[in-house]
């Protein structure tokens, strides 16, 4: 909620609203614990001077500086440690003789502090969110830290997890002028099943009934008879896993056909799949349609990176737009389909452009990218500095999540 919108708690007219409320407390906060610092004899300088001075550990000591830095009272009460570890540092003040006036001013700003957190608020954790919606930065720290923690919980819920998830499209003119071909090159690396039996599985998909049926490829052009078929072997871990496909209208689910688990049972898989003449290339006047692609978070993972290599004679002069969608409810999403745009996410995700397209496009999670991206164009038959590209990477994706990229197409 922005800061202007902020709505009081309270049904009084008169009572300041909740942002001003939080404001003032961080204020006070400031105030009195900068005194305190400043009035301890020959003042430490730095997190370890201060933690050892006070006897204090050094972690509470470098958050409660990065407290007293902050550049306004919300950015305080984000940084600021809790209520017991500020009383800690204010009676280990007292004791190294800070005066007993800014010692008991200090301890009023934190039980005003307390109560703010007890009565209003409810929990610390509740504060954090309403603070993260009108401070960039605490936001973003807020968000990692409940994804992390939404990583561990769903990797043992579902008993398995991925070190990194990469998912690469390729956009291209198909053959008659009219439709797009798309590749997709996929890689799950340090896949890790936790506990015996947990089914480990993706897929791909696409939302085109009025085409003809999908006949995903190899890229060598052969039509799939064995799922093997798709492996990049060359890329992925020794021995060569073993995948099943499960076709099912126009989605393939593709399940590692592994019963090991533990930390020995990590492997890394790349696959690629070819599907011809998968979009139409146009959309019709008038209409408004986006044309986009997506990747599903179906594997909880540290970090995805999806990466979407686009023709040049595709889509001219549009970039793409983020949107991630929640797909608990309804499933994965239709972009066009304007009832589902209630379930976009509001995180802070970004798309980057990859200044030399494919040409030096390297990867921190993936070995041997460059490798891959090179094989596919060859194999192919394309130029990769014909293909201008774009990345979301995003740590502790959320699972379920449709990452999606939109495009504005020609019409017609």
């Amino acid at each position: 909620m922005p800061p202007d919108t902020a709505k009081p708690v309270s049904g009084s007219p008169a009572e300041p609203r909740l942002e001003v409320r939080i404001a003032a407390t961080g204020e006070d906060l400031l105030s009195a614990i900068s005194r305190v610092l400043d009035a301890i004899p020959d003042p430490p300088s730095g997190p370890q001077a201060l933690a050892r001075r006070l006897g204090v550990d050094k972690v509470l000591a470098s958050r409660l500086l990065k407290a007293v830095k902050a550049p306004d009272p919300v950015s305080v009460i984000n940084r600021a440690p809790g209520p017991d570890p500020l009383r800690r540092v204010v009676k280990a003040a007292g004791k190294q003789g800070v005066d007993a006036a800014l010692i008991r001013t200090a301890t009023e700003a934190i039980d005003r502090f307390e109560r703010l957190i007890r009565d209003e608020i409810g929990d610390r954790a509740s504060l954090d969110a309403i603070v993260s919606a009108w401070v960039p930065e605490a936001r973003r720290e807020f968000e990692l830290r409940r994804k992390q923690s939404l990583f561990k919980a769903l990797s043992h819920l579902k008993g398995a997890h991925a070190e990194s998830i990469t998912a690469t499209v390729f956009l291209a003119p198909a053959a008659d002028g009219k439709h797009l071909d798309i590749v997709w090159l996929n890689g799950l690396f340090g896949l890790t099943r936790l506990r015996p039996g947990a089914a480990i599985k993706f897929a791909t998909r696409r939302f085109a009934s009025d085409l003809a049926a999908r006949k995903p490829q190899t890229l060598a052009g052969r039509e799939v008879e064995d799922q093997s078929d798709l492996l990049l072997a060359e890329y992925c871990s020794r021995p060569t896993p073993t995948l099943r496909a499960h076709p099912v209208g126009e989605i393939v689910h593709y399940t590692l056909d592994s019963t090991r688990f533990g930390p020995a049972s990590a492997v890394d898989l790349v696959h690629a799949e070819v599907n011809r003449s998968e979009m139409k290339r146009t959309v019709p006047a008038g209409s408004g349609r986006k044309a986009y692609v997506f990747a599903e978070v179906s594997t909880p993972a540290k970090v995805l990176q999806f990466d979407a290599f686009v023709h040049e004679s595709v889509y001219p002069g549009a970039t793409p737009r983020l949107r991630i969608y929640d797909t608990a409810f309804e499933g994965v999403a239709d972009v066009n389909n304007p009832a589902r745009d209630i379930d976009a996410l509001d995180v802070l995700e970004s798309i980057s452009p990859l200044p030399n397209g494919m040409q030096s496009c390297r990867s921190a999670v993936a070995p041997r990218y460059v490798e891959m991206l090179d094989k596919v164009c060859t194999q192919m038959h394309w130029k990769g500095e014909e293909f201008r590209g774009y990345r979301c990477r995003i740590e502790y994706p959320i699972y379920g999540a449709q990452v999606t990229m939109l495009f504005d197409p020609p019409s017609q």
